[in-house]
């Protein structure tokens, strides 16, 4: 299809004013110390990249509600600044909540926490897990660290971690197993009681680019005239890969569908391309919730994934045909559904509008702040 020129164009501004106010936020809680009379004082240790900030960004936009219940005032600092042992405006604080990288060596981890105690004697310490796997393979490293562990989403039988897999996830080990790939077997140790410290924190749904714009405008109604949006990256991993080959192959395999395929195009003509979709395919990527999962609500694609039963996420907005239209993991009935949403518009309002709606009343409500209790209550 033609992309009109003007529509990406705007959705371009837009992001890049939204992350710069983003930036300026973050900018100033790293700028600012605590008040001496704050009773509530948190402390953010974190990474500027795009995906660690999803997970950032509720702390500032519901500042006033940390206030509110908690007493809370919000303050931040680089990880790389503090690991480094940069002096750090805020000092003091009753609770720090910290980011790693994804790779982060014992080394910066003790380094991590003996700044935590020597800055901050007597915090509730917790982790922001920002990683995509439902796995956590860090939790015997840190178990006797910290008090809690913030989670975007995990799986929803407890009982499944701590076993053995293929590879490092249960996304590997499925389909190492199913597709016959070479993976090493891998047990991510849980200590007694870890479990108890999970907390269930926000994914990409309060990202400085969605969240504002999940709370604006409705999209454009209209007619749609792609019926399968199915953008998705085919590198990485061998893994990923064979994943991500399944996928295309299925979608290439679908008759009378119109569709817009391929890599590499700029993220504001993907997000216009959506706008201009019936339905949205979002693959697993190297976890199982992915950016477009929530840019399928934001655009009123309807979503189209494998099915997402065995994860807890909040808010959810994956409740099978009520949110979104599941499929079977080895994509076997994909044309099946394809087809039956395609012949059915009220029930692709329905999930369309029903997904945004999930979204909306939870950023319009303090359901964010609630779930940061276990870490900010005194």
């Amino acid at each position: 299809m033609s992309i009109p020129p003007l529509e990406a164009h705007v959705l371009r501004v837009r992001k890049y004013l939204r992350r710069r106010r983003a930036d300026r936020i973050r900018h100033r809680a790293m700028a600012r110390p605590f008040s001496p009379d704050a009773p509530s004082r948190l402390l953010l240790v974190t990474q500027p990249e795009r995906l660690p900030q999803s997970q950032v960004f509720p702390f500032h936009h519901y500042a006033a509600d940390l206030q509110r219940l908690y007493g809370t005032e919000v303050r931040e600092a680089d990880l790389g600044d503090f690991l480094s042992g940069k002096p750090i405006p805020a000092a003091g604080a009753t609770a720090v909540a910290f980011q790693t990288a994804f790779d982060v060596s014992d080394a910066d981890l003790d380094r991590l926490f003996a700044r935590i105690r020597a800055d901050h004697p007597g915090a509730r310490v917790a982790c922001l897990d920002w990683f995509a796997p439902t796995d956590l393979r860090n939790a015997a490293r840190m178990d006797g660290q910290i008090d809690l562990y913030i989670k975007k989403h995990v799986l929803r039988d407890r009982g499944h971690y701590g076993k053995p897999t293929l590879g490092d996830t249960n996304l590997t080990d499925h389909y190492a197993r199913r597709l016959n790939l070479p993976e090493p077997e891998v047990r991510f140790d849980i200590p007694p009681g870890f479990l108890d410290k999970l907390v269930i924190g926000p994914s990409f749904a309060t990202a400085p680019t969605i969240l504002p714009e999940l709370l604006g405008k409705q999209p454009p109604a209209g007619r749609r005239e792609i019926d399968l949006h199915a953008r998705f990256e085919q590198s990485g991993t061998p893994w990923y890969r064979a994943m991500r080959a399944e996928a295309h192959a299925a979608v290439t395999g679908l008759q009378g569908v119109t569709m817009v395929r391929g890599q590499g195009v700029h993220h504001a003509q993907f997000l216009v391309e959506m706008r201009h979709s019936k339905l949205c395919i979002s693959p697993f990527g190297y976890g199982e919730v992915c950016w477009r999962d929530y840019e399928a609500a934001l655009t009123g694609a309807v979503l189209v994934k494998p099915d997402m039963s065995h994860v807890e996420t909040d808010p959810d907005i994956f409740i099978a045909w009520e949110t979104y239209a599941p499929v079977a993991w080895d994509l076997s009935d994909l044309a099946d559904v394809v087809q039956r949403l395609l012949a059915d518009e009220r029930l692709r309002t329905k999930l369309a509008t029903q997904a945004r709606e999930v979204l909306r009343r939870w950023l319009q409500s303090d359901a964010f702040a609630r779930r940061m209790e276990p870490l900010l209550a005194t």
